[in-house]
């Protein structure tokens, strides 16, 4: 793996120096985030938790997420994906959550909402973003490019390159 493929080492002094805690709230990547990022020795220093909530239940009583907003828009939107990142942010105290939602596949795409579409959504003190991908890989390949997505999206936060 070349060093871009391995955020989760280069996000850690970052979230270290700045003295950041950072949260996961994951769904269709069922906790990929969260094994990359406790990979890093001593990240413990900076990484308080996450969540993996896959159903509509686990999305509103763990992280907040609006019924309303399941109803309208649905679990794979930037609305949700938005209230998962500010959800976890709050209840685990962080300064910042990321959140991803989506359909891995094979199955599960819709009308307007196809196998591989994935939205991550990203809270912190300097404001909220939703980032909204389409992958073309299996299950397993659409998991790997969300982590690696989320992880980017927090890197790009975290050295100033966000618009």
């Amino acid at each position: 793996m070349s060093e871009s493929e391995n955020l989760e080492f280069l996000i850690g002094p970052l979230l270290r120096q700045a003295g950041l805690k950072l949260a996961l709230a994951e769904s269709c990547t069922g906790g990929l985030i969260g094994h990359r990022v406790t990979n890093v020795p001593g990240s413990s220093d900076y990484y308080l938790g996450s969540v993996t909530a896959y159903a509509y239940e686990a999305k509103e009583r763990l992280l907040g997420v609006s019924h309303d907003t399941l109803v309208r828009y649905g679990a794979v939107s930037q609305q949700t994906a938005l209230e998962m990142a500010r959800g976890i942010r709050r209840v685990l105290e962080a300064d910042i959550g990321v959140s991803v939602t989506g359909i891995a596949g094979p199955g599960g795409g819709l009308p307007g909402k196809p196998v591989g579409l994935v939205w991550i959504g990203l809270s912190t003190p300097g404001g909220d973003w939703a980032f909204q991908y389409f992958w073309k890989g299996n299950r397993v390949e659409n998991k790997v490019e969300s982590a690696q997505a989320a992880l980017q999206r927090l890197y790009d936060y975290l050295t100033g390159e966000l618009a």
